[in-house]
């Protein structure tokens, strides 16, 4: 049998030690032992034993030296300690059977054969022997090490009943194709197509996990691509099903935003890791087929299609089960301005354009350009080429508008308090607006943002709308 090198750290031996006083077998098993072979970084240890997976965690955690608190899940028969940087799950080996529409599995004690069958894909369904008899060995039942080899996805029992029992290892099936850049077994996608349906009995967060689990790979297009041709994205994304396809009317086609939109995502990927400024990729054109026109002189036209598509976020957030905070807003923002910086590629392109642009994107300017940037895409290098080209130095000129007027996130020095004790006036529609044309002056260049410029432009403002100063103010930021 072959033999896997385990890390070097005492959590092997102690768990080994402490199951040969119990008198039980013991495996490290599943995500630990793909990644030990794909050698992938991992911290999170699953220990199977054929017994009390508690009991082997208690004797663990007395042996190790900083006695660690085990954390115990009676509901599930599992449980959890810490070690250093390490996190060790235990449980005891068991077999599942499933009602049709529940994937909360009936569970009873069993071998280890029973463990591994239950696992959902032969990559996951390998372990290694903590035994003293055959310590390190690798246990592999489904061919699984083979599967890696060659780059498969395949479920170690018939896939139908697999994905029946447990929909959402459909989309388990396409987060570790997508992670791993591995193709799918096709009787395995077979599968997935004729069960797909049966994703509708997994909650949304769950499902909304591994999307986003998806959207973090490498190459995110790859993931959308076969939850798009496996017919599960329709069902749970269908808004963005619906950016598909080409329309053609007298010639003239538009291209296809679905396929755009993931050339977007990837580009997107290849500079950040921040899954929010990937959601924005994936959202920013969402709202193109609402806003879809065909004009005879024009050709096709997506007028306001990003401001309908920056109303549309929080109702996506809602239904995807997506945080509706400060993350929610990044995207409604980045959606919202994706457009503006790519009518600021002109050379005629003004300080106050530029400074309107620093002042609504305020801190997420580097994030907008980056989305921006991404968005550029076409078949022709050098058009492509041109625009980043122009893009640069509207980065240039961002740097030195900002060095000198300090507009990202500005305030204006005038309050609204200041506006209500200098014309004796109280919260009202006037205060906004007397604010509010203060705030374009200043963006337009007519005002520097310090004190006494501005204070006078207030009086004078004041003036033109009647308004009687009934108090000096001194206070200067």
């Amino acid at each position: 049998m072959e033999k896997v090198q385990l890390p070097e750290h005492p959590i092997f031996n102690v768990v080994a030690e402490a199951a040969g006083e119990l008198n039980v077998d013991a495996y490290v098993i599943g995500g630990f032992v793909r990644d030990l072979v794909l050698k992938r970084t991992s911290k999170d240890i699953d220990v199977v034993c054929v017994g009390d997976g508690i009991g082997l965690a208690t004797q663990v955690a007395q042996k190790l030296p900083h006695r660690p608190k085990v954390s115990i899940f009676k509901n599930f028969g599992t449980a959890m300690l810490r070690s250093g940087e390490w996190e060790v799950e235990f449980v005891g080996a068991r077999k599942e059977s499933y009602r049709e529409h529940s994937r909360k599995p009936e569970v009873e004690q069993g071998t280890l054969d029973d463990d591994l069958k239950r696992r959902d894909f032969t990559i996951n369904a390998l372990g290694i022997s903590l035994n003293k008899t055959n310590y390190g060995e690798l246990i592999d039942a489904f061919d699984g090490l083979k599967d890696m080899r060659r780059k498969i996805i395949r479920t170690p029992l018939e896939p139908g009943i697999t994905f029946s029992d447990d929909p959402l290892r459909m989309m388990r099936a396409i987060r570790f194709a997508s992670q791993l850049t591995f193709d799918i077994d096709p009787d395995t996608f077979d599968a997935i197509v004729d069960n797909k349906e049966r994703i509708k009995i997994v909650s949304q967060e769950r499902i909304t996990d591994e999307l986003n689990k998806i959207i973090l790979s490498p190459v995110p297009s790859y993931g959308f691509k076969l939850l798009f041709a496996s017919g599960l994205l329709h069902l749970i994304f269908p808004k963005m099903v619906e950016l598909q396809g080409v329309e053609t009317i007298n010639g003239n086609s538009h291209k296809d935003n679905f396929y755009h939109t993931l050339q977007v995502l990837d580009n997107v990927a290849q500079v950040s890791d921040d899954l929010w400024l990937r959601w924005s990729a994936i959202l920013h054109d969402i709202a193109k087929p609402d806003t879809k026109r065909y004009h005879p002189k024009a050709g096709w036209t997506f007028h306001g299609h990003e401001d309908r598509g920056a109303r549309m976020v929080s109702r996506l957030f809602r239904d995807l089960k997506l945080p509706l905070n400060e993350h929610m807003k990044f995207v409604e923002k980045l959606v919202r301005l994706h457009l503006r910086p790519i009518a600021l590629v002109k050379e005629t392109v003004t300080d106050s354009a530029i400074r309107r642009l620093l002042f609504e994107a305020g801190d997420d300017i580097d994030a907008l350009m980056k989305l921006c940037r991404a968005d550029i895409t076409s078949k022709n290098d050098t058009k492509v080429k041109r625009y980043l080209q122009n893009f640069d130095k509207v980065e240039q000129r961002l740097v030195e508008v900002e060095e000198s007027d300090k507009l990202r996130n500005f305030q204006p020095v005038i309050t609204g308090e200041i506006i209500m004790e200098t014309f004796g006036l109280k919260p009202s529609k006037t205060v906004g607006e007397l604010k509010e044309t203060l705030t374009e002056a200043i963006l337009e260049g007519k005002v520097k943002n310090e004190f006494d410029e501005a204070y006078a432009f207030l009086l004078e403002r004041g003036k033109e709308l009647g308004l009687r100063q009934i108090h000096s103010s001194n206070t200067n930021n």
